[in-house]
């Protein structure tokens, strides 16, 4: 069984976990799916021996058995084969889109076809942001209630026919990252004098950008949008040791980016946990803001919003 599925940028940020094993935020989100860049994922279900593959290069890597056996405790073993049309493990959200692909694929695979909340549940254990990419447009991640995390689900707020805008992305290093996410965010947890703010403020920021998307008021949601990813980056930047993603190039893409606002370009930037640089706009300022970023990147890339995860048969 094979499924597609496209990575989301968080307009909101995520970068907590209240529960790690389960993968429970500290604090909501929200994202826009991108509509470009996509993960496929083949499952086999019942092979000689586990074995999983990634962009063609077989890998150990003990989070797919263990998402695996969330489907089947007593599963047979199985094979997954996945791949990316972007960079891996570079901070543009290829752990969401691979968990979304993978949990609707596997699902599929063993016979256990499950409903798209569930489904979205099954593929937060693998990589949190990844219960954002089975859906498409912009997606919520709120709390949740329920100690087990049942509720702790993604919902769409709006379709991506909602608001036709643009993320362009400007990629500094495709490399991997030297620090991943999940232990960058427990020391952000553990040793940043900011995280208690950090906590607090997020459901109102939540809010906001919600309220901003229905507008379909792109200053206000930007507005928002940088100062969550600011404010998330300062936790890490005061962290012990620091977490530092940013590069000479990244600096000089964030000038660029307030440059381009001060000559009255609606251009706002976020980030996630990496050195790359994406900024949300309209469509039609996307061309000139791409050839404004383009000489401090290698490389620039334009989505609209995209759909969700869907099987490919």
């Amino acid at each position: 069984m094979t499924a597609i599925a496209h990575p989301n940028i968080a307009l909101v940020k995520y970068w907590g976990k209240r529960d790690v094993a389960r993968n429970l935020p500290a604090v909501p989100s929200l994202s826009m799916t991108l509509g470009g860049w996509r993960t496929r994922t083949t499952v086999t279900w019942g092979v000689q021996r586990d074995r999983f593959l990634l962009d063609g290069v077989v890998r150990d890597d003990p989070r797919v058995g263990r998402f695996l056996d969330h489907i089947d405790a007593d599963r047979p073993p199985v094979e997954v084969v996945s791949d990316n049309d972007f960079p891996t493990g570079a901070g543009l959200a290829s752990s969401a889109s691979g968990f979304a692909a993978l949990a609707l694929a596997a699902s599929h695979a063993a016979g256990r076809p499950r409903s798209p909340e569930a489904t979205s549940v099954l593929a937060r254990l693998g990589s949190g942001s990844a219960c954002r990419s089975l859906l498409g447009g912009y997606v919520a991640w709120p709390l949740g209630t329920d100690p087990e995390g049942s509720d702790s689900h993604a919902i769409q707020i709006a379709p991506a026919s909602h608001w036709d805008l643009r993320m362009v992305v400007a990629v500094v290093d495709a490399g991997p990252k030297a620090t991943g996410s999940t232990e960058g965010m427990e020391r952000s947890r553990r040793t940043s004098p900011l995280w208690s703010s950090w906590v607090a403020d997020g459901p109102g920021e939540v809010a906001e950008a919600s309220s901003a998307i229905e507008a379909r008021d792109l200053e206000r949601l930007g507005t928002v949008m940088e100062r969550s990813t600011f404010r998330m980056h300062a936790t890490m930047h005061t962290s012990t040791p620091p977490l530092l993603y940013w590069l000479s190039a990244t600096v000089a893409l964030l000038h660029e980016v307030f440059a381009l606002r001060a000559r009255g370009i609606g251009a706002w930037a976020t980030m996630d946990a990496g050195p790359q640089v994406k900024v949300l706009c309209e469509a039609a300022d996307a061309p000139r803001i791409e050839s404004a970023l383009a000489p401090h990147a290698l490389e620039t890339h334009v989505h609209g919003p995209g759909g969700p995860a869907r099987l490919q048969r």
